[in-house]
């Protein structure tokens, strides 16, 4: 069996979804989490660097999309033929502008624009892709055929990131996505991993 070393901050961030992937698959891995004060001695050692890394085979992997899309891969979960994964893809696409915004939000530090940022991504960033979303979800409550694939994690944790900063049933007028969610987190292996994770601030 190969060895999995996923590096990356103390914190759910990026590697989260790859966390997530790992425990739905039952694939035992070594989850490193460094402080801030580690990185600038780390980060010249690192492909691109950044993190998360994984190192597996004797290779380090790097972004964490990649990364996920490989475990993913080894889990079985990116769709049953080439049409299926293409969709994955589509949706873990379209998650991670989503990410891109929201972490655009909580790293800004004037708290006036941060306001601005905030009232835009409730306003017509979520909207808009949970319209989409919802569209493309099944009624079965996954996106691509009748399993979970990653495209339902990616979904899910963005979910995870979104609540705490916009309270509310964000998904009450979307019966498709709700059942994505109760999927996802209904999942015995993702259930135990969220009960049991480090605590951590993002």
């Amino acid at each position: 069996m190969p060895a999995y070393k996923l590096t990356y901050f103390n914190a759910r961030g990026r590697a989260e979804p790859i966390r997530l992937l790992f425990a739905a698959a039952g694939i035992k891995y070594e989850d490193v989490r460094i402080e801030g004060a580690d990185w600038p001695a780390l980060k010249p050692k690192t492909p691109m660097g950044h993190l998360p890394i994984l190192e597996v085979d004797g290779a380090t992997l790097c972004e964490s999309t990649a990364i996920a899309r490989f475990v993913a891969k080894r889990a079985g979960m990116v769709g049953k033929d080439d049409l299926e994964e293409a969709k994955a893809d589509m949706i873990v696409d379209g998650v991670k502008e989503v990410f891109r915004k929201l972490l655009t939000m909580f790293f800004e530090k004037d708290e006036s624009k941060k306001e601005e940022l905030k009232k835009d991504v409730f306003e017509k960033t979520l909207p808009e892709c949970l319209r989409s979303f919802g569209k493309l979800a099944n009624p079965s409550g996954y996106f691509v055929g009748d399993s979970l694939s990653w495209a339902d994690v990616e979904f899910y944790n963005l979910m995870e990131m979104v609540r705490p900063s916009f309270p509310g049933d964000l998904l009450k007028d979307n019966a498709n996505l709700a059942k994505v969610i109760a999927n996802v987190g209904g999942n015995p292996a993702i259930a135990k991993w969220i009960k049991e994770r480090p605590e951590s601030a993002f």
